[in-house]
């Protein structure tokens, strides 16, 4: 039986946290002030002591729910189809769209409650995803396609990331995470593709900024564009960074 306080909610919102402290800090403050009923839980997917104990003294002050993957699992992070399975299954307990704010990104205090909004306006949406800026507010990674300012919501060819993304119930209900290849260790082009082969529509809301502070859990991504070659290296021969 759910609670008054998940009766009231309405969404689920997950941060999956790997180390990265300061950006995390600054994620889960935006999120646990930002507006609107919902509720909240980050997934710790062995983060070293230091980032643990301060999600465990976060998660007691600010009331949100912490789960420890390691107490779950043996496998090593990433475990994003770990997380995606668990937060699916506590969605759709609820019939509430899921949203997915990551611990680079800083919401503003109304982003919630505006994709929430926008999910009821577009009965047609599978995913809905904020456009992210850096801290001059221009769009960067991974939305740099976009270059017109504008409080636009474009139905998108492209896939959508998962830094600050709803999914609604809908689509929740039509496709089982669970049936996500392990080889992989991200799943937002995937799914990106799986929600308009179900029929539904891939929105992104230029007119929800929020601030993306790219790649801080895993620093070796930033080889990317410093060193190209180096980093197609890493991620061939580490089997890295599989999407």
């Amino acid at each position: 039986m759910l609670s008054e306080y998940q009766k009231m909610s309405e969404a689920i919102v997950i941060t999956p946290v790997k180390d990265s402290k300061e950006t995390t800090k600054r994620t889960i403050e935006a999120v646990t002030n930002a507006s609107g009923n919902f509720e909240y839980c980050v997934f710790n997917d062995f983060s070293k002591p230091d980032t643990k104990s301060f999600l465990e003294e976060s998660s007691k002050k600010s009331g949100f729910s912490l789960i420890h993957l390691e107490d779950i699992t043996t496998k090593p992070s990433p475990n994003y189809k770990l997380v995606l399975g668990i937060a699916q299954k506590t969605a759709l307990s609820q019939n509430k769209p899921l949203i997915i704010i990551e611990s680079d990104v800083v919401i503003q205090k109304i982003t919630i409650s505006e994709l929430i909004k926008l999910a009821t306006l577009k009965n047609d949406a599978g995913l809905i995803g904020a456009i992210t800026t850096d801290e001059s507010g221009n769009y960067n990674f991974p939305y740099t396609f976009e270059k017109k300012k504008s409080s636009d919501v474009v139905n998108t060819a492209h896939s959508l990331s998962f830094c600050c993304t709803l999914i609604t119930s809908g689509f929740l209900q039509k496709f089982d995470f669970s049936t996500l290849s392990n080889e992989k260790d991200w799943y937002d082009v995937f799914i990106s593709r799986q929600s308009k082969k179900a029929g539904f529509r891939n929105y992104l809301a230029k007119g929800v900024e929020v601030l993306h502070l790219p790649h801080s859990s895993r620093p070796w991504k930033k080889l990317k564009y410093s060193n190209p070659i180096l980093y197609y290296w890493k991620k061939l021969v580490n089997k890295r960074d599989r999407i």
